[in-house]
């Protein structure tokens, strides 16, 4: 079986890394990692990388190649679900039996007119460099920051941190951290408020200009960069290739992680619409993870002549850094409906970078994996004797 890994992110690394290590050895089994970087990205980093502060370099083809798995640098072009093969932009093809698509999302910066002009994003190591490049050479601020999410909001308190003189300013529909216990609100915004934060909530961007952010009513807010994370939209190519996507360009799939409309294809990551009982997922590295796991343990199944079981994930927590002394750590139901538990502080902080490191070394754990059974960390739901079931 050829298994193909589009995206090297959380999902894709958990999937290649967990699937490779348990069919090492097996002559049948040949796994692909397909990315456009021979470096992993740590993007629960990149508000980091947008200051200048610099990251760990992880090297993709050293820990694939030690988990018995093959890299392929390259960009995805084109996928071809009736002939299975992955077009690179250099002209190469990809055959496949299994796909696992794990390509991700970045900002939707059609969502009003000038963003993809005028901003600047977080999507990717590059473009946090890049701003990371435009903010020293910033003569004036203030930098604008579009999207009262946790993006949003762990970029304006890293970069009024970092840039003090500049001023930063956050716009949003909601408050910021509006999805948190009341506590961890009053926490988050005082935090703000200590930093220079200047936080305008239910306010609407309409247009994004070379020097300003134009309002819904006609406002303009001055700006001396801009930074986009105002929602987040899939890659196109699913929905090119003619696999039933949603309306963000994301994979639906089945309980089990498949394309409904391509059982062939395994969706993972913010790359999928994963529905559980309480509703639709949302992308983050918590939930990421796990479905890769997922994904390699059902092709596992598969190649044992065994169903795929499905999928069941369950929210733990949600860290967010507000710079580099301070965080809040908000306890979620498995919802995600926050607990009244939270952690705030330095200690808060401790965490969250504890969570920041952890993925890179989970998949080197993966190597280790036994034969059979399941490994995952706390707040996972597989057991061993589930995976082997």
């Amino acid at each position: 079986m050829r298994v193909v890994v589009l995206g090297a992110g959380y999902a894709g690394m958990s999937a290649a890394v967990q699937l490779a290590a348990r069919t090492k050895g097996r002559g049948d089994v040949e796994v692909s990692v397909v990315d456009a970087h021979e470096r992993f990205t740590e993007r629960l980093r990149l508000h980091m990388a947008a200051t200048g502060q610099p990251l760990a370099r992880y090297g993709l083809r050293e820990l694939l190649g030690n988990a018995g798995a093959r890299f392929v640098c390259g960009r995805v072009t084109a996928v071809d679900p009736a002939a299975r093969t992955v077009r690179l932009g250099d002209g190469r093809e990809l055959g496949y039996d299994t796909l696992v698509y794990a390509l991700g999302s970045g900002a939707d910066l059609g969502a009003v007119p000038g963003a993809g002009d005028h901003a600047y994003t977080l999507d990717s190591l590059r473009d946090a460099e890049r701003l990371a490049d435009g903010l020293g050479r910033l003569t004036g601020g203030p930098v604008v920051v579009c999207g009262g999410g946790l993006t949003g909001v762990e970029a304006a308190a890293e970069l009024a941190e970092r840039y003090p003189r500049l001023g930063v300013v956050l716009l949003g529909r909601d408050e910021p951290g509006a999805g948190l216990h009341p506590r961890a609100r009053a926490y988050l915004a005082a935090a703000l408020r200590r930093l220079g934060v200047d936080v305008r909530a239910g306010v609407e961007v309409a247009k994004v200009l070379p020097d300003a952010v134009e309002l819904a009513g006609g406002e303009r807010v001055a700006a001396g960069a801009v930074l986009w994370a105002a929602g987040t939209r899939a890659a196109p190519l699913a929905a090119a290739a003619g696999l039933a996507v949603d309306g963000l360009g994301r994979i639906v799939t089945d309980a089990a992680l498949r394309s409904v409309s391509h059982p062939d294809v395994y969706a993972v990551g913010d790359a999928a619409a994963i529905r559980q009982g309480y509703g639709l997922m949302h992308g983050t590295c918590q939930s990421g993870m796990p479905t890769g796991v997922h994904a390699a343990l059902s092709i596992v199944r598969q190649l044992a002549g065994r169903a795929p079981r499905p999928f069941r994930f369950g929210y733990y927590h949600t860290p967010v850094s507000l710079g580099r002394r301070d965080a809040v750590v908000q306890f979620t139901r498995p919802d995600g409906r926050p607990r009244p538990l939270l952690l705030t502080g330095r200690v808060a902080a401790r965490y969250k970078e504890t969570v920041s490191a952890a993925p890179w070394p989970t998949f080197a754990r993966m190597l280790r994996l036994p034969a059979s059974g399941a490994w995952w960390p706390r707040g996972g739901r597989y057991t061993r004797r589930e995976a082997a079931a």
